[in-house]
């Protein structure tokens, strides 16, 4: 096999649309893979689309189309020899042309493309390749006419094309319509047969024998010399130990299993370790000493499932591991830039890292982008996170004729097939929403009748799982009530599955999260601003405001600065300047999403995961996000750390009355004494009992606590405060608005250390979430720590991670050493 890429030469044009004078006529080198988008800003001919208003600047690419062109020297096929033209992915209307000869065309992203070339290439000059791209959106429009109108949120017929949902705009994202050759495209040369997949499904035995059993497809070269009549071998290895067998002449299909006993079982993070194992395969002909084909892939053995079994309760969803059930800290993933050949293994690397320091084991891939690419599940296999795979549907109702049925029957089977030996992949979902859709939002009486998807997710789908993937769970939607018709449970049931919590955010307080007890909360979230580095780098409103235009243009979100403001109105203050209201809304975001956290956890095992909207976000923009576009924790990031820690102290209401509520989820019992302070704001003990803490391995337990400690004598001025080892919780009588708040409880000093800055930190008062918000100082610069709580008289030092040569001060201003505190005018009394 000889495989040769075609990356460079690629000239980019506009062929119709209502392409503006600048760019018409015009043709400018292309990157492959790469976008139309990314051509033209490289080009000089358009702004960067995430700068301020220039998104809508762009509203023309919406209905352009688009040639891609390249001149390539490619010598005729040999004798025998098979020349295939491979493109991994096109994005996504496509019309492939060589030398004016139309090879196929293309209407999914999803999937990959192989045209056999070898009749069409010839030896001297060179071979013209072309690939015409329509509109998607015109072309969406075209098939919602011919089957007619299918519901779906936002304003584009997403639904009608295999295409990343939130390439139309979504609540988070930009309305940027991307085009181009997104993946790799290159010629493969070869005789005889090729491996066409390899598909190793990996499971361990009860003894301990990592178990691969390996299923190849094998493809034969064809008519002028087929290879057809050729006995084959096929071999694989993993840790040393090989198997072979022989494919008969004429055989397209073989199966290897490989056992390693005493394999090393891989775990996700908090759980163990994650040792991977390189397996390769390797095909030659019988009695021949060269491999006419080569594939390797890098496993772990472990074995996962999920348990539904129904209870007294209704129907669980825990997810097991290795027999041992994990409560799942996870967060719904969407793609990590809008523009996805931007996405690097290192980028990528850096954002699960990310979350691996925060304390998550899950990512959910949700439906509304794409299937990861192998670099993400490489990195989530090294680094122990699960992956929850959504197949791409999200929020609309989805005809099941042709051309659609077809096309997501291959892109399913390509994509089952290429993620199968992953140990991060964990499970296999139908889609997000479309279940709860079609019962709550006005879907099923607008269908009148038609097709919306059911099929995909009851038949076709958890058929093809079935078969190429049988080792993985397979859900047909989140949130999902499994085991039961819609008609008899509704998908949203607390009781039964997952739920999706959306009353909280937008209708109710957060608070109201402990009105339901989940069995797995697969999502819930609530909205904060990017960081301040991050939201100066691309918006320049003057002044800027929170309805300043370019402001508005990244909140994408249904009435988002309202129900920002109506979140904070029972907890802060009324911010009296943008920076505070900019710092109030992270802030506020942050407890949100922290009380829901500990809501759920308190109630492991009945409530087995909780799984936060989002991680990430694909620009700059106010979302539910932990970490900003450029890649900036918010203060959400480090209130996930906190909340997802192993060991947690949290208050929690049990039976009408407070109670303290330990959560360990470690391997080892956590014991050692617990501390109970009632104390004054200015640090005067009133009330203090100590207790034995004892908490069971991955166990939750539960103290009442005393009406001393709970019944405070000026609740405006007090605090309870649990301390144990490895934890500490804080439990106050009154909101934040409501408490006598020393305004400025906090004196610091900052000093040059080796790699940035250290900020000590001393409080004279209870100062409530501290944050050094570095970034507003230099734009690389990051704190260690964040949103801690200091009682009077303790010091806490920062680290500042930087590159900046900086006036340490600033690192102690008003704007940079953030409390809640300082959000909080005096109470007056009269």
């Amino acid at each position: 096999m000889i495989r040769r890429t075609l990356h460079d030469g690629w000239q980019l044009s506009a062929t119709a649309g209502p392409v503006p004078e600048h760019i018409a006529g015009r043709t400018v080198p292309a990157a492959v893979p790469g976008s139309v988008h990314l051509d033209l800003l490289a080009a000089g001919l358009i702004p960067d689309p995430y700068l301020d208003r220039v998104e809508e600047e762009l509203v023309w690419a919406h209905r352009t189309d688009w040639r891609y062109a390249l001149a390539f020297e490619a010598g005729a096929a040999g004798p025998g020899e098979r020349v295939d033209l491979v493109f991994e992915g096109l994005d996504t209307v496509a019309t492939v042309e060589l030398d004016g000869r139309v090879l196929g065309s293309t209407a999914n992203m999803h999937r990959g493309y192989r045209f056999d070339v070898r009749d069409a290439l010839r030896d001297g000059g060179l071979h013209h390749l072309t690939v015409s791209f329509r509109s998607a959106l015109e072309y969406a429009e075209e098939v919602e006419r011919r089957l007619g109108r299918r519901e779906h949120v936002y304003p584009h017929p997403f639904n009608m094309v295999r295409k990343m949902a939130c390439s139309f705009g979504w609540d988070w994202g930009p309305d940027l319509q991307t085009a181009g050759i997104w993946k790799p495209v290159r010629l493969e040369r070869w005789h005889t047969a090729r491996l066409a997949r390899v598909r190793p499904l990996v499971t361990v035995d009860a003894d301990g024998t990592g178990r691969a059993e390996v299923h190849v497809d094998i493809e034969r070269s064809g008519p002028d010399g087929d290879g057809g009549d050729t006995e084959l071998e096929l071999t694989v290895t993993v840790a040393d130990r090989s198997e072979r067998v022989t494919v008969p002449a004429g055989g397209t299909t073989a199966t290897v299993t490989v056992t390693v006993p005493g394999a090393r079982l891989w775990w996700p993070a908090g759980h163990g370790d994650q040792p991977l194992y390189d397996l390769t395969v390797t095909l030659r002909a019988a009695g021949a000493d060269g491999d006419l084909d080569a594939a390797g892939r890098r496993i772990g053995f472990r074995t996962v499932t999920v348990d539904t079994t129904p209870d007294e309760i209704g129907t669980p969803f825990t997810v097991v591991v290795n027999g041992k059930p994990v409560f799942v800290k996870g967060a719904n993933w969407i793609p990590d830039d809008h523009f996805l050949t931007r996405i690097t293994r290192e980028r990528l690397r850096r954002r699960i890292d990310q979350a691996v320091g925060a304390h998550l084991n899950l990512l959910r891939v949700w439906g509304g982008g794409i299937y990861e690419t192998d670099d993400f599940y490489d990195v989530c296999d090294e680094r122990g996170v699960l992956v929850w795979q959504d197949f791409p549907f999200a929020c609309a109702s989805y005809p099941e004729e042709e051309p659609l049925w077809s096309e997501i029957e291959a892109e399913a089977r390509e994509n089952v097939a290429r993620l199968a030996s992953h140990p991060s992949l964990a499970m296999w979902n139908g889609a997000n929403e479309n279940m709860w859709g079609f019962c709550d939002w006005g879907w099923s009486e607008k269908l009148r009748g038609r097709t919306w998807g059911l099929g995909y997710y009851t038949e076709l789908l958890p058929r093809i799982v079935a078969e190429l993937d049988p080792t993985r769970f397979y859900s047909a939607n989140s949130p999902y009530s499994p085991g039961f018709p819609l008609d008899e449970v509704h998908p949203n049931d607390e009781d039964h599955g997952t739920r999706h919590e959306w009353e909280v955010w937008n209708r109710i307080d957060y608070t109201h999260y402990r009105d339901h007890i989940p069995r797995f909360c697969s999502e819930f979230g609530f909205q904060g601003p990017p960081t301040w580095a991050t939201l100066t780098t691309w918006i320049h409103d003057e002044p800027l405001t929170p309805t300043s235009p370019a402001f508005l243009l990244h909140q994408k979100a249904e009435e988002g600065n309202d129900k920002l403001d109506r979140g904070m109105a029972p907890h802060l203050p009324v911010p009296r300047t943008f920076e505070d209201w900019h710092w109030a809304t992270q802030l506020n975001q942050a407890r949100a999403v922290v009380f829901g956290i500990e809501h759920f956890r308190s109630w492991w095992p009945r409530t087995a995961g909780a799984v936060v909207w989002q991680l990430n976000d694909c620009w700059p923009v106010t979302s539910w996000s932990a970490v900003d576009g450029d890649g900036r924790p918010k203060p959400l990031w480090y209130g996930l750390r906190h909340a997802y820690a192993p060991r947690l102290l949290t208050v929690q209401p049990r039976d009408g009355r407070p109670a303290l509520v330990a959560v360990n989820d470690h391997d080892e019992p956590w014991r050692g004494e617990l501390l109970l302070e009632r104390q004054t704001f200015a640090g005067r003990t009133l009330r203090s009992v100590k207790l034995s803490l004892d908490v069971p391995a991955r166990s939750v337990t539960h103290s009442e606590l005393a009406e001393s400690l709970t019944t405070p004598e000026n609740p405006q001025e007090e605090v309870l405060v649990a301390t144990a080892p490895d934890a500490r919780a804080v439990h106050l009588f009154r909101e934040d608005r409501e408490l006598d708040y020393d305004p400025a409880p906090l004196t610091a000093e900052a000093v040059a250390v080796p790699g940035g800055y250290r900020v000590d930190v001393r409080a004279s008062s209870f100062a409530r979430d501290v944050a050094v918000l570095a970034d507003r100082v230099a734009p690389d610069a990051v704190v260690d720590e964040m949103l801690v709580t200091m009682l009077a008289g303790e010091s806490r030092s920062f680290t500042v991670r930087t590159a900046a040569d900086l006036d340490p001060a600033a690192l102690t201003g008003p704007l940079v050493l953030r409390s809640a505190n300082a959000l909080s005018a005096p109470v007056v009394r009269y």
